[in-house]
């Protein structure tokens, strides 16, 4: 079975759920699940991909909650106006979701997924085709809402997603990430919203700017916000945006 459920931790009962997927080739990525509130027989659910940096890797099954990750879709004006699927996987302290350079000035996608994003992949293949065992029911996704959003490592951990599978996805939140800029023309028609803080010593700036810079050299309106004050931890500001949610649950996929 693909999905295990492993039962819920003390930090976060309420409202996620710790589980392990295997992929194809038994790799094993640990994921927390979020789901709705209710279940409506017939109703089909965002889905919200959540990618942590490189502090919170390991094999807990925990820590990736952390950095306001955790908090992002489960405050009570978010589970009654966004209820929503999210899936927070845990990537292993030996990889990284894209293994390239943090510090470079650029990058050149890898050819294949790293180990973890590669099962993250086939995790999200498993969630649109059949949806997510929830005991009594089945949570269905919503195959025009499916959602990317990291900070730091997830950063570009998200970049590498959305251009690995720009038709799965309806919007992306890269937060002090890097980008192969190579990529923008596959990505120029999908929403986005860019962070980075102005100051950041690890991921330098510069892998935003220059990444917004070619989407809108091939016609995209990626939405870029520079908190010129902050360092490396410009999610803090970024995920208490008021305006984030709202925004990316108001994106849907053009088919």
């Amino acid at each position: 079975m693909p999905l295990a459920p492993l039962g819920p931790s003390s930090s976060w009962e309420t409202f996620f759920q710790a589980r392990i997927f295997s992929d194809s080739l038994g790799h094993r990525l640990p994921f927390r699940l979020l789901l709705p509130p209710t279940l409506g027989a017939d109703e089909a659910y965002p889905l919200v991909v959540l990618l942590h940096g490189a502090g919170e890797r390991g094999e807990d099954n925990l820590q990736q909650l952390g950095n306001g990750l955790g908090r992002l879709l489960t405050g009570s004006e978010a589970r009654t106006q966004f209820p929503c699927i999210a899936v927070v996987p845990q990537c292993p302290v030996d990889a990284r979701w894209v293994e390239v350079d943090w510090t470079a000035e650029r990058h050149v996608m890898p050819t294949q997924p790293s180990v973890p994003l590669g099962a993250l992949l086939q995790l999200l293949d498993v969630l649109v085709r059949s949806g997510v065992d929830a005991g009594s029911a089945v949570a269905k996704v919503d195959l025009n809402r499916i959602y990317a959003v990291g900070l730091s490592m997830g950063g570009f951990g998200v970049w590498d997603l959305l251009s690995r599978r720009p038709q799965l996805f309806a919007a992306g939140v890269p937060i002090c990430g890097g980008a192969d800029e190579a990529q923008a023309r596959r990505l120029r028609s999908l929403p986005l919203w860019v962070f980075h803080g102005g100051l950041d010593p690890v991921v330098r700036p510069q892998r935003s700017r220059q990444m917004v810079a070619a989407l809108r050299a091939e016609g995209g309106a990626p939405r870029y916000t520079e908190y010129a004050e902050v360092g490396h931890d410009s999610w803090i500001k970024a995920l208490q945006e008021p305006e984030l949610l709202p925004w990316l649950f108001g994106q849907v996929r053009v088919q």
